[in-house]
């Protein structure tokens, strides 16, 4: 019911946006707004105000603003409040103003969240120094070492990790040269940056000391009686170093039970745990305790300028990402298993919920940006076809014939609708096999 419940807040919320852009500025071209509606399909409630009857439907999954004359007859076009009535370029801006205020609340959102201090890893704003690199991963084959220090990414200067985190993400999909400086001399390093390196990372590890900053709320290791501060200094009688050999122990030892030697305040004791097998979105069964490592963090306060320049390039970045990940999908790149629907976004939504407000606003910039970029594609039934549609009028001279508008929409609406229930089904399919209808 919670996931439910944040679905239907997130959701009605980005529509309520996205037609109240589509709706200003009717108004603001004096094109009379037939109904306002968050949903589609029969009303549940509605009231009339002046001109407009405003509702809230049974389907939540859209909604639309009827325009007058929007069917395109010649009556309605002789009526000066009509849709069709209205020069092109109003018409543009009329069909362009919901992306627009999907945008514009992105940044709002992002703005708000931004001016909140934000807790970060410490070493995000050290040197970028290499400490350790993973076996097999992007930064091993292209020849990273431990000691190199990543100084440049296509010649812009890199000054911390965090610098270094938002250069790459602008170049995903692409090439790119990391010039480091490894004893004293600068070497060049191209590095194709794939899709995956924005779940996984380059594979530069950051040292973490075996103490548990965190323990899950009924996982395991409460059971036991693990507690955050705990020290674990031995698996089945293996040194510990480091939490990247704990979580390597744990799998390795499946299963099975798990004796493990804490430090806790300059005592040391022994606990027996049994693993719980969580079974991963891409199939592998891995053991877990249910403890994340203790993280040094420092606090990053913005002022309301930084916050706003920081909100825009976070939604700029997104729109880049989106189209980067379309383009994907058309070349092959990008999986459409990593798509989700309906069902995967209430599972994002419920579980941002769960995480708290900063944590589902976050999300909700980020639908916002991809909801106004989704109907801006040049697709029929879409904000983006209607665009088109408008454009070849407005070179063309004169309205297109009635009958090739009508197949444009039925053939859009036929797209869309097909498209839809292949989305809905894959996130059906991975929720029974996964548990999870949100790609990861």
């Amino acid at each position: 019911m919670e996931t439910f419940l944040a679905f239907l807040v997130l959701i009605g919320i980005l529509v309520w946006v996205h037609e109240l852009g589509h709706f200003t500025f009717a108004k603001l071209f004096g094109v009379k707004v037939e109904v306002f509606s968050i949903g589609f399909g029969p009303p549940i409630i509605q009231k009339r105000w002046g001109e407009t009857v405003y509702q809230i439907a049974l389907l939540p999954l859209g909604g639309y603003v009827k325009l007058y004359g929007e069917e395109d007859d010649e009556e309605a076009r002789r009526d000066p409040r009509s849709f069709y009535a209205k020069p092109p370029w109003q018409r543009i801006l009329i069909a362009a103003a919901g992306p627009l205020f999907n945008f514009l609340f992105a940044i709002l959102v992002f703005w708000v969240v931004f001016l909140k201090p934000q807790e970060v890893p410490a070493y995000l704003l050290k040197p970028p120094v290499v400490e350790r690199v993973e076996p097999g991963s992007l930064a091993e084959k292209v020849g990273l070492k431990p000691g190199d220090r990543i100084v440049a990414v296509d010649g812009k200067p890199v000054r911390s990790w965090e610098e270094l985190d938002r250069l790459l993400r602008w170049k995903v999909g692409e090439e790119v040269v990391l010039t480091v400086e490894r004893n004293g001399k600068p070497i060049n390093l191209k590095v194709r940056l794939s899709f995956d390196v924005l779940a996984k990372g380059l594979g530069l590890e950051q040292p973490l000391p075996p103490v548990v900053g965190r323990v899950l709320e009924g996982s395991p290791a409460q059971q036991v009686g693990l507690k955050p501060g705990d020290r674990i200094l031995e698996v089945n009688g293996v040194p510990v170093e480091d939490w990247r050999q704990l979580v390597k122990l744990i799998r390795e030892n499946g299963s099975k039970p798990l004796t493990l030697k804490v430090e806790r305040d300059g005592k040391v004791f022994t606990v027996t745990v049994v693993p719980e097998v969580k079974k991963l979105p891409d199939g592998r069964e891995v053991p877990i305790l249910g403890i994340a490592p203790k993280v040094e963090f420092v606090e990053k306060k913005l002022s309301p300028l930084e916050a706003l320049k920081a909100a825009v390039e976070q939604t700029l970045f997104l729109s880049y990402l989106t189209l980067k990940t379309l383009w994907g999908l058309i070349t092959g790149e990008v999986s459409i298993k990593t798509l989700g629907g309906p069902i995967a976004i209430a599972d994002f939504a419920g579980e941002a919920a769960k995480a708290g407000l900063w944590t589902f606003l976050s999300a909700m910039g980020v639908l916002s940006v991809q909801l106004g970029l989704f109907n801006l594609l040049p697709l029929p039934v879409l904000d983006g076809g209607m665009i088109v549609l408008t454009l070849i009028e407005w070179i063309w001279g004169r309205p297109l014939p009635k009958t090739f508008k009508e197949w444009w929409f039925k053939i859009g609406f036929a797209l869309i609708v097909s498209f839809m229930i292949f989305i809905i089904v894959q996130d059906l399919v991975r929720l029974l096999t996964t548990g999870e209808a949100f790609p990861r």
